[in-house]
Formats: C-alpha cells, sequence, structure tokens
C-alpha cells in the first residue's frame, strides 16, 4: 500500500502520437521509458523518487502489455544486478534508487557492469536530493560517476527536455557501450508541465526472448584478462564515442547572449534557480532570454573540451554554478582551459558557499559578487547591510518526530522506563522512521550506520553485564539486516539485543509493502513472519509483540531480553501497523459508511482537566503531537495541564505510558459514535441518567458539608 495511488495519471500514459501530455516530472519519466521501447525496470523506492516507483507498480498491467517486465526490488543491488540483462542482450535497461546512499549500495554491480560495458541502453534513474531537500549524507552522484567511468546527465528542469534525455540516455548509452546515470532533483520530480507525447513501444526483445536463445560474450566479464582491457577499452572506444554523441545530439544547451567577455556555466539541473537569480537581477525574464551567455551541463560528466573551449575563448570570466562540494566540475573546466591556453577565469567556489543549497536567492548574491569583481558596470548597487527580522534563536527549532498514533513511540518509552532500572544503554540506530528515537522527548540511539545496519552497528560492543542494543526496522531488515545484521550476529554469537519494528510496510519511503506485509498484493509473495526468518538463520532466543501500544507489555520484553541468562544474539519483534497507513485505509472505509448511513466509531482520549496535576511526565514519555498543555481550569494553581487535541487518532499510548510509569489516572478514553443505533442511544440515555443522579447525590452532600 504506496503513500498514495497513481491509477487515474497512469491513464495517460496510454497517450499516443501528437496527444498533449500534462503532467509531474516523474510520470514523464514513465512515458518516456514506454516511448522509448525500455525492456525491463526495476528499482528501490527513496525520496524524491519513491513516487517513481509507485508509478511502475501501478501501470505494471500496461507495462506488461507491452512486454516490458517491471520488478520491485529487494535493494538497490538487486535493481543493478539486473542491468546484468543489458550486458550481452540488445535490451534497454532502467533501474531507480535515492540518490548517493543507493548508488552506495548498487556499488558492486555497478562497478562491475561499468567495467565490461553493456551492448543495449542501461539507464539508472537516481533521486538527487542534495541541500535542504534532503534526508541523508550531503553528497554527490558525481564522484560515483567519475570514479567508475558512467555519464552523468543532469537535465534542465523542463518536461520535454526531460523526456529527450531518457530516450537520449539510452542511444548514449548504446553507442559508448557505457551505462548512463539521469539524475532528478526534488523539483525536477515534481515539476508540472507538458510535452507532445509519442506511441509507446513494445521492446524489439523482450527479456523473455533473451532468455530463451541466451548468448555470452566471456570479454564482458570483470575476470582476467579481459578485466585488464575493459580500462583500455574506456578509454581509447567508450570515452570517445560518449564525447561525440554528446557533441553531435548537442545534449548541452546554450541561453543568452552569443558573446561577452563574461559568461555562467551551470548545471542542468540548477538552470530554474539560476534563471530566477537573474529575473531578479533584471539580467535575464521567465523565458530564459538572458542577458549574458549561458551554457547548461545537461550532461555534467564527462564535460565536453570543444565546448567548453568554444564557450571560454575571449572572456575574461566565467562563473560556474556548481552545488555542492568538493567542486568536481570547477576543477575540470580549470584543467580544460589550461589546456587550450586560454587566459579565461573560472570562478566557483570563491564567490558562492562551499555547502548547502544553492536556492534562487544564494545565487543571486554570488551572482552579484561576481558581478562586481569581473563587470562592475553590470552590477546591482551594493546593499547595506540589514540586520535579521528575528534573532536566530527565536524561532524554535522542529526537529522531526513521529507522527500522531505512531506504534514505534510506545517502543521508545517502553526502553525510556527500561533504562529506568538498568542503566542507560548502548543504542545503534537504523535508517527510518525509528531514527527519530534519537531526538526529544526519547534521546534514544548512539549512531547509525545505514539501511539495515542497526545490528551490524552494535557488533563491536562486547560488554559486561550490559548488553548492547540495536533498532532495525522491518524495511531495513528485509533490504539489508537479514545477512548483514541478524546473520552476522548469529555466527559471531554477539550476546546484543535487536528490536525489530515491523510495522507491515517500508513505512518511510512511503508505505510499500515487503515480504512480512500483511496485505495480500496481486503478484507478490507477502506474510512472511520476520522471526520465522530470524529463526531460520540460528537465532534461539526470538519473541514477536504482536502490540506495540501496551508500553508495560513492551517494557517487560526488553527487560527479559537484557536479563535473560541465555548467551547469543537476541531479536524481539515489535509489531503494529503504521498508523499513516492505517488511516489512508481506514478513512476512506469510514467515509463510504457515513455516506450510506451506517455505525461509525472513532475513538479518541482525553485529560481530565480536573485531575490531572500538570506534571507533564506523559509528555516527557510520549512526545505524541496531540498531546500538548492549555492553562490549568483551577484558579488555585498555576502549572499548565495536559490537553489531548482533536487530531488524536485513539491508539492510546498516552494512556499506556501513564499507566505503565504508574502516573497520574487523568486520560479517558472516549468513543464517538456517528449514525447511532437503537442499543447505542438507549446506553447514552442509561448513562446520563447513571451519571445526572450521581451529580446530584454529590452536590447534595456538598450542600449539607457547607452547612
Amino acid at each position: 500500500m504506496a503513500e498514495r495511488s497513481f491509477k487515474a495519471e497512469v491513464e495517460q500514459l496510454k497517450l499516443g502520437d501528437g496527444e498533449p501530455f500534462h503532467g509531474e516530472g516523474i510520470l514523464a519519466v514513465t512515458k518516456a521509458l514506454l516511448q522509448a521501447g525500455v525492456a525491463y525496470v526495476g528499482g528501490y523506492q527513496g525520496s524524491p523518487i519513491s513516487h517513481l516507483m509507485d508509478v511502475f507498480s501501478d501501470a505494471s498491467d500496461l507495462m506488461a502489455g507491452l512486454g516490458v517486465h517491471f520488478e520491485s526490488s529487494a535493494s538497490e543491488a538487486t535493481a543493478a544486478a539486473m542491468l546484468a540483462a543489458s550486458v550481452n542482450y540488445p535490451l534497454r535497461g532502467a533501474v531507480a534508487w535515492k540518490s548517493v546512499v543507493g548508488t552506495n549500495v548498487a556499488s558492486d554491480a555497478l562497478s562491475n557492469v561499468a567495467s565490461g560495458g553493456v551492448t543495449g541502453g542501461a539507464l539508472i534513474i537516481l533521486g538527487e536530493d542534495y541541500g535542504e531537500g534532503s534526508s541523508i549524507m550531503q553528497e554527490r552522484t558525481h564522484a560515483f560517476a567519475m570514479k567508475s567511468q558512467m555519464w552523468l546527465l543532469d537535465p534542465r528542469p523542463s518536461l520535454p527536455l526531460i523526456v529527450d534525455m531518457v530516450e537520449k540516455g539510452f542511444e548514449l548509452s548504446e553507442a559508448s557501450n557505457t551505462p548512463v546515470m539521469l539524475e532528478l532533483r526534488v523539483r525536477a520530480c515534481h515539476v508540472t508541465g507538458s510535452f507532445t507525447a509519442r506511441d509507446n513501444r513494445r521492446p524489439p526483445l523482450t527479456v523473455a526472448e533473451a532468455a530463451a536463445a541466451p548468448t555470452r560474450d566471456t570479454n564482458r566479464i570483470v575476470l582476467p584478462p579481459a578485466n585488464f582491457l575493459h580500462e583500455v577499452e574506456k578509454i581509447e572506444k567508450r570515452w570517445p564515442a560518449g564525447i561525440d554523441f554528446v557533441r553531435r545530439h548537442r545534449l548541452n544547451e546554450h541561453f543568452g547572449t552569443e558573446r561577452d567577455e563574461i559568461g555562467i556555466i551551470v548545471q542542468g539541473g540548477l538552470f530554474n534557480s539560476l534563471n530566477r537569480a537573474l529575473e531578479l537581477l533584471d539580467l535575464s525574464d521567465a523565458f530564459g532570454n538572458a542577458a549574458l551567455p549561458v551554457y547548461v551541463l545537461n550532461v555534467t560528466y564527462p564535460l565536453i573540451p570543444d565546448e567548453v573551449q568554444a564557450f571560454c575563448a575571449g572572456k575574461r570570466a566565467v562563473l560556474v554554478v556548481e552545488e555542492g562540494q568538493p567542486e568536481f566540475i570547477e576543477h575540470e573546466l580549470n584543467t580544460l582551459v589550461r589546456r587550450a591556453d586560454l587566459q579565461t577565469r573560472i570562478i566557483g567556489k570563491d564567490v558562492l558557499p562551499r555547502a548547502g543549497e544553492y536556492t534562487a536567492a544564494v545565487i543571486k548574491d554570488g551572482i552579484a559578487r561576481f558581478l562586481r569583481a569581473h563587470a562592475p558596470d553590470r552590477a546591482p548597487a551594493e546593499e547595506p547591510a540589514q540586520p535579521p527580522a528575528l534573532p536566530p534563536g527565536a524561532v524554535p527549532q522542529r526537529p522531526a518526530g513521529f507522527c500522531t498514533g505512531c506504534p514505534e513511540r510506545p517502543i521508545f518509552s517502553a526502553m525510556k522506563l527500561v533504562q529506568k532500572e538498568v542503566g542507560e544503554l548502548h543504542v545503534s540506530a537504523d535508517i527510518g522512521c525509528h531514527l527519530f528515537s534519537i531526538l526529544p522527548p526519547f534521546h534514544i540511539g548512539n549512531t547509525t550506520m545505514g539501511y539495515g545496519l542497526g545490528t551490524a552497528g552494535a557488533s563491536a560492543f562486547k560488554p559486561e553485564g550490559k548488553r548492547a542494543v540495536a533498532i532495525m526496522g522491518d524495511g531495513g531488515f528485509w533490504h539489508n539486516g537479514l545477512t548483514s545484521g541478524i546473520g552476522n550476529a548469529v555466527f559471531n554469537q554477539d550476546d546484543n539485543l535487536t528490536i525489530i519494528v515491523d510495522n507491515g510496510y517500508s513505512a518511510a519511503t512511503g508505505g510499500q509493502d515487503i515480504p512480512s506485509s500483511r496485505a495480500r498484493p496481486p503478484h507478490r509473495q507477502t506474510n512472511n513472519p520476520i522471526e520465522r526468518a530470524v529463526r531460520g538463520v540460528g537465532i534461539g532466543w526470538a519473541q514477536t509483540r504482536t502490540r506495540t501500544y501496551d508500553v508495560a507489555g513492551m517494557r517487560d520484553a526488553i527487560r527479559d531480553a537484557l536479563t535473560s541468562p541465555e548467551k547469543g544474539p537476541k531479536v524481539l519483534v515489535a509489531q503494529s501497523e503504521c498508523q499513516l497507513n492505517r488511516q489512508r485505509r481506514i478513512k476512506p472505509q469510514m467515509a463510504k459508511a457515513l455516506r450510506a448511513g451506517e455505525r461509525v466509531v472513532r475513538e479518541r482520549f482525553g485529560v481530565d482537566p480536573d485531575t490531572c496535576t500538570g506534571d507533564h511526565s506523559c509528555i516527557r514519555l510520549s512526545g505524541c503531537p496531540s498531546l500538548t498543555i492549555r492553562s490549568n481550569p483551577d484558579p488555585l494553581r498555576q502549572d499548565p495541564i495536559a490537553h489531548v487535541e482533536n487530531s488524536c487518532v485513539g491508539c492510546g499510548v498516552c494512556g499506556e505510558v501513564s499507566h505503565a510509569a504508574v502516573l497520574c489516572p487523568s486520560f479517558y478514553k472516549a468513543r464517538i459514535i456517528a449514525n447511532p443505533n437503537r442499543r447505542d442511544r438507549l446506553r447514552h440515555r442509561l448513562r446520563g441518567w447513571v451519571i445526572g443522579a450521581l451529580q446530584q447525590r454529590s452536590a447534595r452532600r456538598l450542600a449539607a458539608r457547607a452547612f
């Protein structure tokens, strides 16, 4: 069950030659693949490319009708290994994943396919989410493309160009026998636009037909002596072929004036931000008609020496707008300019920040500094320094946190209670929603090393008398954790505890189904219990808790695992459905029932203002977004009381925490009934009568005491 359905949008993928296509960049890429005659598609979800995988999944019937094989891969390494189909056969294949972290996981397969080369077109679609839009370490794909010598496309965020670059990416790969990377930034993934569609093409050769007539070329396999020749082939054959293709097909673009003493070279994905910055400086318009030459690198690797030389010739200085560091493009441009014996100065990080996202405002400031130094007659007046509208500490930070009703929250509430008994624990965290536990109010988690590597990250710890704890999600478990974490712990008999958060989906990447999901999607096998898998690789102590909201039960289970006399690795599977996916599932059902006049019950929790003491331990142990504070109704008490807002989804964790921690009995549960039946109405009248009678009796007693 993915974050959203693209069933309606997928209908546009059926558009034929000459028909107008309007939609998001993600959908346009899928259409481009079908128009290009792709034979197979695979990948692993992750922002900002998750929706591409969801579109593939929703369009799987259409793709199957064209003979296109689609797989939602178990990991990025699995997806990259699919490119083996393009090594010996003229099959066009595309795989997709999230930026540098996915590329790191896929590096073995990518290095092999880049060394041996390909016969068919191999396209790797990457969600390049550098800067403020990123949820990962600030690294770029550029370094990997250079290391393995794969061509890197960074198209200007324009749907017609992106669609064309998909087709040209396949052609470039085939012309140079080299895999091609196509990176799409967050804005390119979600930009909306139009292009003229073409007919979808059935691949000339399908994967089924290729498998029926197998061929092999040992020169493509990375083994001696062939692998020694691969490097020579890269330099003497593939590199010139790639350079020639990019030059002949003019994949890079020029905007603005033809001649000037200054100019700008920009990564294609940053062009829209650059043009907006030039607009703000009155140096361009919305259509890219710049008042100075702009060279747009839709291909950021390799650079084309002839094009660079032609652009830089006759210019005093050229500004390079290259996001991130190290400044690979700037270094290469300096080399090419020196080799051409040009005296053009290459300016980049001199005037632009070395780190951080290049927004339009950042680029505008950089261009202004560049103009003041190299074209002062066109430079804007230097604005006087303005004090910040607000001091830095005036706006409170808003750290990432668990959703309302998240089933992972009570796990960490239980861990905090256990730590009160056994002392602080070393906790090896993992990638996923559960990583939010390192932030307030839990402050649990010491390190994180990669998706599914929580248990492996704890393997170095052999504490005497206190076990280390590892956290892992069900998505990370099936991605990498079963072998790298659990299997390794069994082999080395690490005496640690792994808590596997089983919320039923790959929740952090958009709610996709995984092998242990309880859903039963077509064409996939699910309902494979995690406990059975870990016992299958040798775990002896394993336990599954089927309701994480039972904080007391979770506390006892964690304590038992940490104090058990049994040696060796232990696994506690903590199960409860992801609340976001649950709400996506039940809200349409409830809305449908309401429209039909059926009885619908919604539970929510509240705090009795007369009972709450204002201690706020419930907030410190829970941190639920629906749990907040409000003014105390008692004029004799100053402390604000706890309050549950209407965003409550009725998970009950606040009350469970209070019970497990032996806190105040302020919480109550209410059942809100829409379209009540006769029994509900009778029960409501009876309760009202009983409560009214008790209130009257209490009032009489108070009145008697007053006299």
